[in-house]
């Protein structure tokens, strides 16, 4: 009998994980959340077929947030919660006295 695979062995993240990343992170990470194997992940990469645009520095691929959460149809609202509060600020309006 086979065992439940343990914590390391998670396939793709959560909503809450995918927007808690930062920018840009590597491929292993964005492989990770595309619940997609190391060794394919790179494969896909080399080849140019890999679902969203990869940013190659050197030797090392990285990945963007914004096009990750865009093929994966998360919305991420902090981008509009930082903007939110400069206009709302910018709208206040003065009441005749």
């Amino acid at each position: 009998m086979a065992e439940a695979p343990g914590p390391t062995a998670q396939r793709g993240m959560s909503v809450e994980e995918l927007l808690a990343l930062p920018v840009a992170f590597s491929l292993d990470v964005s492989n990770r959340a595309l619940a997609v194997g190391r060794t394919k992940g790179f494969d896909l990469a080399r080849r140019g077929e890999y679902p969203v645009p990869l940013i190659k520095i050197g030797n090392t691929y990285r990945v963007s947030r914004a096009s990750l959460l865009d093929l994966l149809g998360v919305a991420d609202n902090s981008e509009a919660a930082a903007v939110a509060p400069a206009a709302a600020s910018s709208e206040q309006t003065t009441q005749p006295a």
